[in-house]
C-alpha cells in the first residue's frame, strides 16, 4: 500500500528540564530507560507496517544528525529541516507537499514523537483500520483517547453520530483545554475523547485542506514544490518557511472543518474520530512520566535505580543520568531530576513552573 508515517519530532520539550533542553531534546532521550530513545519507539510501535523509505521525519535543522543516527534507515531525503518552530499545520504542509511531489496518491499517518502506549498491537490495528478508512477519500481521521480521568492537560473531541458500519464517529467539534469542572462533565457525558494530535488523511486532502484554509501558507509550498529533491531544497525551504503563519493543524484546518458539509478534492469530506484505548500518554511532563512508570511499595518512581536510594520518602519520581548517586530522604510528592550538572527539586504539584525555573538558570 502507498501509505507513510510521517514523525512530528521538532519540539524542545520545555517541560522536562534538566532532563530536556534545546541542544537535546526529550524526542531524543531515553525517557523511559528502556535502552531506546522515544523517537525510535514511536517508529517501533508502528511496527513494520511502513517501509523505511516511506517514513518521513520533520524537525529542527539542529537535529539532522540525532535523527540519521537514531534512526538509520531513514533516507536522509526523508528527514525534513525547518529552521525555525512554525507549529503543526507548516509542517504538515510541508512534508505534505514533498510527498505528493513522488506519491500524489499516499495515504499519511501523522504522529507526534513523545507519546507513549502500552498496547502496540491495538495501536497497530487501530492505525491499519483509519487508514482503510481514509484511503481513496477527502476524509479526516483522528485518534481520540478514552479519558481514564478529568484531566486538565488536554484537548477534547466531541464526538457525533456513528459510521455505519465502523468504530469511527463525526466530530462535532475540538474543545480547548478546559477546567478541572468542565473535564468532570466531559468525562460523564461520555462522548469526549482526549486530543492526541494523531491524524490519518490522503495527502490529496491535506493539500486541498490547506488551499482552503491558509491560501497564503499553501502558496509558500507551492514556491517551494520545484526545489524538492534537489540541491536547493534546504535554501529555497529556509527562506519560504519562516513566512508560513505559526498556527497548529488544530486551529488552521481540524476546528474549520468539524461539523461542516464542505468538499475537499472534489469529495465530501468531514473530520471524524476513532475512539481509541491503547494505554495511552503524551509524556509532556514529569507527572505522565511518573503515571507510566513502576513504582516501588512506597508509590516512588526510579530511572536510574541502581544510583538513588529514597529512605522514609513517598509519591515521587527520580531520574538521573550518568555515575552520579543520590540519597534522599524524607520528601513527598517530588521531582528530583538531574542533567548535565544541574540538579532540580521540585514538588509534583508544582511542575507548571518548570519552565520558569529553566528560565533562572539560563539567565545566570
Amino acid at each position: 500500500m502507498n501509505k507513510h508515517l510521517v514523525i512530528m519530532a521538532g519540539g524542545v520539550g520545555s517541560r522536562f528540564w534538566p532532563m530536556s533542553r534545546p541542544e537535546n531534546p526529550k524526542q531524543f532521550i531515553d525517557v523511559l530507560g528502556v535502552g531506546k530513545t522515544l523517537l525510535q519507539l514511536t517508529v517501533d510501535r508502528f511496527g513494520k507496517d511502513f517501509d523505511p523509505s516511506h517514513i518521513w521525519v520533520v524537525t529542527s535543522a539542529d537535529y539532522l544528525n540525532k535523527v540519521k543516527e537514531q534512526l538509520p534507515d531513514v533516507p536522509t531525503d526523508n528527514i525534513l529541516l525547518e529552521p525555525c518552530m512554525r507549529n503543526t499545520a507548516p509542517c504538515i504542509g510541508y512534508v505534505a507537499w514533498k510527498i505528493k511531489k513522488k506519491y500524489p496518491d499516499a495515504t499519511l499517518a501523522i504522529s507526534p514523537a513523545d507519546h507513549f502506549v502500552v498496547d502496540t498491537n491495538e495501536f497497530r490495528r487501530c492505525i491499519n483500520a483509519g487508514i482503510d478508512f481514509v484511503k481513496g477519500t477527502s476524509r479526516v481521521l483522528t485518534l481520540g483517547m478514552k479519558p481514564t480521568r478529568p484531566d486538565t492537560g488536554y484537548g477534547y473531541i466531541q464526538s457525533g453520530n456513528p459510521v455505519n458500519g465502523t468504530e469511527m464517529m463525526h466530530v462535532q467539534a475540538f474543545r480547548e483545554k478546559p477546567d478541572y469542572k468542565t473535564a468532570l462533565q466531559y468525562c460523564r457525558e461520555g462522548n469526549y475523547n482526549w486530543n492526541a494530535g494523531i491524524f490519518i488523511w490522503d495527502v490529496a486532502t491535506v493539500e486541498a485542506a490547506i488551499r482552503m484554509f491558509e491560501p497564503e501558507m499553501a502558496s509558500l509550498f507551492d514556491q517551494m514544490y520545484d526545489s524538492f529533491y534537489s540541491a536547493d531544497e534546504q535554501a529555497t525551504v529556509n527562506k519560504l518557511f519562516p513566512q508560513c503563519n505559526k498556527i497548529s493543524i488544530d486551529y488552521a484546518v481540524m476546528e474549520r472543518l468539524a461539523g461542516k458539509n464542505i468538499e475537499l478534492a472534489g469529495q465530501p469530506s468531514g473530520v471524524f474520530v476513532m475512539p481509541s484505548d491503547f494505554g495511552w500518554s503524551d509524556l509532556g511532563t514529569w507527572g505522565s512520566l511518573y503515571a507510566q512508570t513502576p513504582k516501588d511499595d512506597n508509590n516512588n518512581a526510579v530511572i536510574g535505580a541502581e544510583n538513588v536510594s529514597l529512605i522514609e520518602s513517598t509519591d515521587c519520581i527520580v531520574r538521573t543520568s550518568g555515575d552520579i548517586k543520590m540519597v534522599l530522604q524524607g520528601l513527598d510528592g517530588y521531582i528530583v531530576a538531574e542533567d548535565n550538572k544541574t540538579i532540580l527539586v521540585c514538588k509534583k504539584n508544582q511542575e507548571q513552573r518548570i519552565k520558569e525555573f529553566s528560565e533562572t538558570i539560563t539567565k545566570q
